[in-house]
């Protein structure tokens, strides 16, 4: 009789160190109030519809006339970068809308991706070596953290306020780096999200976004901005984005993506330093050799004739929902702090009482039909953080009395009923 061994296969290091993504792990939960990840609630699906139909009656037309290799194309491989046409829509509303400096071929400057998440995770690979410092809020996007810390990033968490990561904590923390027998150089990456943060859902002043790309140009560190959540801001009036003070395109990686203004199609578009620009492009094409180049025609349409109708639509319903689940905190949370955010999809909540959400959630919160994201999966899993009353670093500790509460997803209705729920189990949980 054949003996048979157990199957044990030898994993990467990184596998052990590095856990499920707290964010994916939640969207298993089949609940009535999901407050956890950032889903889009308001979508155009009558757009999106009429752009199929629009696309596909075209397409129909030119087989007709013996033009099937043009169809072809639509559904073949494309150019790693993504599609010119679609570069240029995004150039131009780039330049007319956030006011970055891209010059007249400035669509060649713009990087098509599978999703904001793998330029996140492309320039990461192409800037980090192990051992190499980057910079970041304390708490942090979980989808920044997880790369940076495979990677071998030695992770640097740095104080945040109601308006965000702290400039002067930031100069100071570089400063430390330099003089540190941990690091003895500056760090490389500097990593924000300017508008609405996630998961804080905090917004940068003007001076505060002038005085980290000072520290950038003066250090020499590339600044990372994520502007996910730029297009839903609730203020008329945008601050404007650091990548707008990069006049000579040198210093800052701007993310974008169409999963919070668009639909989650899964494509994200980058300006980048033209350096960085053509080491992320290689890397690319060894993820997934290009991006969808029929997903990039629905997407360019939508861009160039109905994403601004849209979003006058989209942003005051996101606007009443944040209302919403602000007011009903306040009204049925136990003591604690919340943030206020003017735009996004998160409000940051922080109890006073100490407790461990994470617990709560699985056997209390979960079990009656709510879900969030605890906020201990926003600090990374090793690192440090910056200390300004020792003007040193410290082993990285993240603070399990914190969660994440999206808005974004439910109804008004629904987020007044399923945070009161979660406030009066939350009062229960603390008060026993």
């Amino acid at each position: 009789m054949r003996h048979i061994k157990p199957v044990r296969y030898d994993f990467a290091a990184w596998t052990h160190l590095i856990p499920e993504s707290e964010i994916r792990r939640l969207l298993k939960f089949q609940v009535p109030y999901y407050f956890a990840g950032g889903k889009p609630g308001v979508l155009p699906l009558e757009i999106f519809a009429k752009i199929l139909i629009d696309l596909g009656t075209g397409q129909l037309v030119k087989i007709a006339r013996g033009q099937g290799g043009e169809v072809i194309d639509e559904y073949n491989y494309g150019p790693t970068a993504g599609i010119r046409s679609f570069r240029e829509v995004l150039a131009e509303r780039l330049i007319r809308k956030d006011n970055i400096p891209l010059g007249s071929d400035g669509w060649e400057k713009v990087i098509i991706t599978s999703g904001s998440q793998q330029a996140l995770y492309g320039v990461l690979d192409v800037l980090i070596d192990p051992g190499d410092a980057v910079i970041t809020p304390s708490p942090a996007y979980l989808g920044f953290l997880g790369p940076a810390v495979k990677l071998g990033a030695n992770v640097i968490c740095v104080p945040t306020d109601q308006d965000g990561i702290i400039p002067e904590f930031v100069e100071e923390a570089i400063e430390k780096a330099v003089k540190s027998e941990i690091f003895r150089k500056p760090p490389e990456v500097l990593y924000v999200v300017a508008d609405s943060d996630n998961p804080k859902g905090t917004t940068l002043p003007t001076k505060r976004r002038q005085q980290l790309f000072d520290i950038a140009e003066r250090w020499n560190i590339v600044i990372i901005e994520d502007a996910a959540y730029r297009e839903i801001q609730f203020e008329e009036e945008k601050r404007p984005a650091i990548k707008s003070f990069d006049k000579d395109n040198e210093w800052v990686v701007y993310v974008r993506s169409t999963s919070k203004e668009a639909a989650p199609f899964r494509i994200g578009y980058t300006v980048l330093p033209d350096a960085i620009r053509e080491q992320l492009e290689k890397a690319k094409g060894y993820l997934d050799l290009c991006s969808p180049v029929l997903v990039q025609k629905i997407l360019e349409i939508y861009y160039k004739n109905y994403i601004d109708d849209f979003l006058k639509k989209a942003v005051p319903i996101y606007k009443r929902r944040c209302k919403a689940m602000r007011e009903t905190i306040d009204e049925t949370f136990p003591e604690g702090e919340r943030t206020n955010p003017t735009g996004g999809f998160f409000i940051w909540w922080e109890s006073k009482k100490p407790f461990d959400a994470k617990k709560f959630l699985v056997e209390v919160a979960a079990p009656n039909g709510v879900v969030y994201v605890p906020g201990a999966a926003f600090y990374p899993i090793r690192g440090y953080q910056y200390n300004p009353d020792t003007k040193d670093f410290e082993k990285i500790v993240p603070k399990t009395n914190t969660m994440r509460l999206s808005y974004s997803y439910n109804t008004e209705d629904d987020i007044r009923i399923g945070i009161a729920k979660l406030g009066e189990l939350l009062t229960e949980y603390l008060s026993s």
